[in-house]
């Protein structure tokens, strides 16, 4: 299954949750936005929201300084 994040296609070989795919791709959970086929995702979300098919992540990573 092929899933487009920011712009650039990934594929799954198995169904997983945003919260797992994230993880799997070395985002920081708590330094993360993430909008769903243009609908933002709440992080109380991120483990029961379902990647399927053809679906459009955009993720937004926050970063401290000053």
């Amino acid at each position: 299954m092929m899933i487009r994040v920011n712009g650039v296609e990934i594929a799954l070989d198995d169904p997983m949750d945003l919260q797992t795919f994230l993880e799997r791709e070395g985002y920081s959970l708590g330094r993360v936005a993430v909008e769903k086929n243009g609908e933002i995702v709440p992080k109380a979300s991120y483990s029961t929201e379902m990647l399927a098919a053809d679906d459009r992540l955009e993720i937004v990573s926050f970063v401290g300084g000053g």
